[in-house]
């Protein structure tokens, strides 16, 4: 596997194995590298020849009050774990090679943009929108593979791959879950031993939610219930949990499978995201 840090080397590269007739794959990531990345390798190369993987820790998606200082990062392991899985490129760009001095272009995703997630956080999919579409045009793959676990983000790739004309398949992964149910995050490593039993209930409590409804007002209470059942087991607080169109993310006009389930919760200093179709 090589590695390399600026536009022009993956750009030679990348033309060098289109030469050859490659497809090419790419898994963009923040690092802090762990099974749910290795296993978009895996489902990569059911569609492409070659997978790049990068690694780039988004100043623009973090806040002030976020923990862009603090996020985990090790390279060294991290191209381990690339190379391990298969991976024959890795690209690490610095935040200038990214950013290039008076950068000021970003790009934002209509109503999608600032729904759930966005509500909360009102900087990050800008953030995630922006460095994802650079990404792209960067690498210029012909598949980018990006996991479930955050279905909005999912769904805003989709939107603005289809809505600038980036000819590039977005594909999801299936979000990969340790064997209590709690979805793999970089961030699952902040919380604290009690924490981390607790967290589990997360999913678990959506699971419960699997059912079939009459009313919109029988999912907005069935969605309170829940959120009360988490705060009592000891979750500090609950962003949102929703029920919503399973694809779009647009609100329900009647109960209609297939729905999904989404919601956002704190455990001490730490934010647990997840979601579940049904």
């Amino acid at each position: 596997m090589e590695i390399v840090r600026t536009v022009g080397e993956v750009r030679d590269w990348v033309s060098e194995q289109r030469k050859h007739g490659f497809s090419i794959g790419l898994v963009p990531t923040m690092g802090s590298v762990h099974s749910g990345h290795l296993s978009l390798v895996n489902i990569a190369y059911n569609y492409v020849d070659i997978v790049i993987a990068s690694v780039f820790v988004n100043p623009l998606q973090f806040s002030p009050q976020e923990d862009f200082d603090q996020y985990p990062r090790d390279e060294t392991m991290d191209a381990k774990l690339f190379e391990a899985a298969g991976v024959k490129l890795l690209y690490i760009p610095n935040k200038d090679e990214v950013y290039c001095k008076g950068h000021s272009t970003t790009i934002h995703i209509g109503p999608l943009n600032d729904d759930l997630e966005g509500q909360f956080r009102p900087h990050f999919f800008v953030g995630v929108a922006t460095v994802v579409t650079k990404l792209l045009i960067q690498v210029n793959p012909d598949a980018a593979i990006f996991g479930e676990k955050d279905f909005q983000q999912l769904c805003i790739i989709k939107k603005l791959v289809k809505d600038l004309d980036i000819c590039i398949q977005i594909i999801g992964g299936k979000t990969v879950r340790e064997s209590d149910g709690l979805a793999i995050s970089s961030r699952n490593q902040y919380l604290s031993d009690q924490e981390r039993i607790l967290a589990r209930e997360l999913y678990a409590g959506m699971q419960s939610l699997n059912k079939h409804f009459q009313s919109l007002e029988e999912i907005d209470g069935a969605c309170d219930d829940l959120k009360g059942s988490l705060l009592k087991a000891g979750f500090s607080a609950v962003d949102y949990l929703v029920i919503r169109h399973a694809e779009s993310l647009e609100r329900l006009v009647s109960p209609a499978k297939p729905m999904r389930i989404l919601g956002a919760a704190w455990l001490g200093k730490t934010r647990l995201i997840d979601n579940l179709c049904f």
